[in-house]
């Protein structure tokens, strides 16, 4: 796993808008989100594993520890609790909301390379 560490671009993002509207973020968001090209740059130390995607617009940050739930708030707004797995060559990102009436969300980055 430790051979993905590096920069990426996305190469597909399929049902993307579809999701964004799923959890409500406005058209302007969602037009910009999907024309953006990010770029994703993975890192890790002690554990510690960072995924930091920029774009023209913004640039996001996410820190963790495999297998170890931890608090955030989404680009979006959610105040979620988010759990990463590594499975198959696959960073799965499990976001439970924590607000009633609020979306939870699964991720997948398939890494291939």
């Amino acid at each position: 796993m430790y051979t993905f560490r590096g920069k990426y671009e996305r190469i597909s993002a399929e049902n993307y808008e579809e999701m964004l509207k799923v959890l409500d973020v406005n058209l302007l968001l969602r037009k910009a989100a999907t024309a953006s090209t990010p770029t994703l740059e993975i890192t890790e130390e002690d554990g510690v594993w960072t995924f930091k995607t920029s774009t023209t617009l913004k640039t996001m940050e996410m820190k963790f520890k495999l297998k170890e739930p931890f608090d955030e708030t989404t680009p979006d707004g959610r105040e979620v609790t988010t759990l990463v797995t590594f499975e198959n060559s696959r960073f799965i990102t499990v976001q439970t909301a924590k607000k009633e009436g609020e979306k939870s969300t699964k991720s997948t980055r398939k890494m291939v390379g």
